[in-house]
């Protein structure tokens, strides 16, 4: 291979990596545009938060269905990948766990009118419950299991039970602005605690 191959390699990946980056700014300024406003926000909206043109949103997510389901998909990948991030670099293993159910929690607020969406009958939303299991019922089950091994928490908890019980929590706050869903998450995992012996 020679220089100017290998120049030009270079700047292929640097090209992918700006790509990336720029996908993920646009995924991340819809994931907030969508907690404020819901999913069916002008897409000028979320142009303005990423910085970017219209039709930048629109040569990335030709729909708003693609849009929405790439978002969801970001949101899903980034609270998989934190739970090992979490269970390495926290004090405890039941400290990882409320983080990442705390990062749960985001991912589900994000989630503001998707439901609505998700029984629409698009057809590019079918995979999307399966894969939000898939990728996120491990995860909450390895941190679970580290804190039981650790003695932190009961060892009779499910992972997909508790994330139900989560996500319940959290359907309070979309009727009742009063409603403190983390408060109630956070006395949740409280009560994950093993009872000490006396």
């Amino acid at each position: 291979m020679n220089d100017s191959d290998e120049g030009a390699g270079r700047a292929a990946r640097s090209r992918r990596a700006d790509a990336r980056r720029n996908e993920e700014t646009l995924l991340d300024a819809a994931a907030e545009v969508f907690v404020t406003s819901g999913v069916e926000a002008p897409v000028r909206d979320i142009a303005a938060k990423a910085g970017v043109g219209v039709g930048t949103i629109y040569r990335h997510f030709p729909t708003r269905a693609d849009l929405i389901i790439a978002v969801y998909r970001h949101q899903v990948e980034a609270c998989a990948e934190a739970g090992p991030a979490l269970l390495a670099s926290s004090a405890t293993p039941h400290a990882a766990l409320a983080r990442w159910i705390d990062l749960f929690v985001d991912f589900l607020v994000t989630k503001h009118g998707l439901a609505a969406v998700l029984q629409s009958g698009d057809t590019g939303f079918d995979a999307l419950h399966a894969y939000f299991l898939d990728r996120l019922v491990p995860v909450c089950a390895q941190l679970l299991d580290a804190a039981v091994v650790a003695g932190e928490i009961r060892s009779d908890v499910d992972a997909l039970v508790l994330m139900h019980g989560v996500g319940n929590l959290c359907i309070g706050a979309e009727r009742d602005t009063r409603y403190d869903a983390r408060r109630m998450v956070e006395l949740l995992v409280a009560g994950l605690r093993q009872p000490r012996s006396t």
